[in-house]
């Protein structure tokens, strides 16, 4: 993911970048000002390979974007042109990016797919590696991958069999930098983060080529909230339309995450939406009382039903509920979770995500994971009340990171003399304030995009929207995204344009090969379907 810059011939670099714009359009950079900014300039690395036998181009490099409210009359005059005063010293962002084109091909013959993960604070390493680059990093499907060497692969599974792929790290992740007058205020934001990924997705769509071609996104975690307010944005405020948003465990609305609900009490269906994958996870881990339900699918129906309908009204009559009831309640959750009756009516009939990822395994000291809950690791404090860190993300990490950064330089020629940055340190930062579509300004609550997305469907009717899942997902519990794309503010015939498709997974579906598999194959009709071509 790194271009050797002074290894790369002018020259290659023109006739890399006109190849992309499938031969007709003038390589823009013929004009070497239009991508640069005060603290940085656009960078490229070019290189060929081939995967699933589709031979490809791919750049490696970096655009530069600027916040909300910035012009580019300061790229033609600079301080002497008086328009560009007030940008002068305004921060600006180094957005770094790989893109595989099919080699040859036309723009406006193939979809171009933009792909991020989320954190917020997380480069994109993990789609790229995992699911859908050419290239896949091989970890173990629910235990710890031992340390390096670590297997890469072709990836058959490679979605350039139906769309090119640019993958995009946030601002301050990965290769991307910031810099400049208040930077992390102007980039880590939920509106500001936004705001960044549009400015470089029109910046992309120029510079290669690529306004007529059918376009999607597909956002992985945060990426969902990303993905949704970035469409309508496109769409509403800037006239790209898109064929398809592509949601990978999702969550869109704040207040219903499992992982700190004991701070707004009052809401319960946090606890509702995340019980079917307490559940699935017991039962993966043959932590059920009396006979396994023979099927996880069924069984987990089972507990939909149970959670949104005697589960919440015992939930919802709070003190009041009678105490039979409630025992009779936690009765059933022991059915569920496999958590002892008595922890259960302890914890007010309420188990947040930490709780139960450090109870379900307690009596053999182990913890259950978070991102996937099929993973278990040693409990590091068996006093603690949660779990104090997470057993998936431990196991597959080194291999994800150590796997691209061997990759990027040697593969893709890019990041000599840099330094990857996995995550970045966002949160002291992070502005989860969000103005959503008709708000005067951005409300001081739990950020919720579902305004957004639903916006943006209505806005263009033929948006196709697909959610997608792991059973075992304990960040993004699968039956929450579930609920809220179905309470979202859309006319029911829209409801048509949303699918849906779940796996026997975890956060990162990917991390199980027949899961990715299917993961593959389900996308790629959804994009044949949708495409227009």
């Amino acid at each position: 993911m790194k271009p050797i810059y002074a290894l790369m011939a002018v020259v290659a670099v023109f006739i890399a970048a006109a190849a992309y714009a499938g031969g007709g359009a003038k390589s823009p950079d013929s004009h070497p000002d239009m991508y640069s900014g005060k603290f940085f300039k656009a960078e490229e690395a070019v290189t060929t390979g081939s995967a699933g036998g589709i031979a490809y181009n791919a750049i490696a490099g970096t655009l530069v974007v600027h916040p909300k409210g910035w012009n580019d009359s300061a790229q033609n005059g600079g301080d002497k042109n008086p328009d560009a005063k007030d940008d002068k010293s305004s921060a600006e962002a180094s957005m770094f990016f790989v893109y595989y084109a099919k080699r040859g091909a036309a723009p406006g013959s193939r979809p171009i797919t933009f792909l991020f993960n989320g954190g917020p604070g997380s480069a994109s390493v993990w789609l790229h590696m995992g699911a859908f680059g050419p290239k896949r990093v091989v970890t173990k499907e629910d235990s710890h991958t031992p340390a390096a060497p670590y297997k890469v692969i072709p990836n058959a599974y490679t979605l350039l069999d139906v769309s090119d792929l640019v993958f995009i790290d946030a601002p301050g992740t990965g290769f991307s930098r910031i810099a400049g007058k208040d930077k992390e205020k102007e980039f880590w934001g939920v509106d500001p983060d936004a705001t960044a990924f549009s400015n470089f997705i029109q910046e992309f769509l120029s510079k290669y080529g690529r306004w007529n071609s059918p376009k999607y996104l597909f956002g992985e975690s945060y990426g969902t909230p990303r993905a949704s307010i970035l469409v309508n944005d496109l769409e509403s405020n800037h006239d790209v339309d898109f064929n398809g948003v592509m949601l990978l465990s999702a969550i869109l609305n704040f207040d219903l995450s499992v992982d700190g609900p004991t701070t707004n009490p009052g809401i319960d269906l946090p606890y509702q939406l995340a019980l079917p994958t307490y559940a699935a996870t017991a039962w993966y881990h043959h932590k059920l009382p009396g006979k396994q339900p023979p099927d996880l699918v069924p069984f987990v129906r089972s507990v939909e039903r149970f959670a949104m309908t005697d589960y919440a009204l015992a939930l919802s009559a709070g003190s009041s509920l009678p105490p039979a009831r409630r025992l009779a309640i936690a009765q059933k959750l022991n059915q569920f979770t496999g958590l002892p009756v008595s922890y259960i009516l302890k914890a007010d009939l309420r188990i947040d995500g930490g709780e139960f990822e450090k109870n379900l395994q307690d009596n053999a000291n182990m913890t259950t994971g978070r991102l996937d809950t099929r993973f278990s690791g040693p409990t590091l404090d068996p006093l603690s009340k949660e779990s104090d860190y997470d057993p998936q993300s431990a196991a597959i990490s080194s291999a994800y990171v150590s796997a691209f950064n061997d990759y990027v330089r040697q593969g893709l020629n890019y990041g000599q003399g840099k330094i990857f940055h996995p995550s970045a340190d966002v949160f002291p930062h992070w502005e989860f304030k969000h103005q959503q579509p008709g708000a005067p300004f951005a409300f001081p609550g739990a950020t919720n995009v579902m305004p957004d997305l639903a916006y943006a469907m209505k806005y263009n009717p033929d948006l196709k929207v697909l959610v997608l899942g792991g059973y075992y997902d304990l960040a993004t519990p699968y039956y929450e995204g579930w609920y809220e794309t179905h309470h979202l503010p859309i006319p029911p015939e829209l409801q048509k344009n949303i699918s849906y498709k779940y796996f026997p997974s975890g956060h990162m579906v990917y991390a199980h090969e027949e899961s990715l598999k299917d993961l593959h194959d389900t996308v790629a009709a959804f994009i044949r379907q949708t495409d227009n071509l």
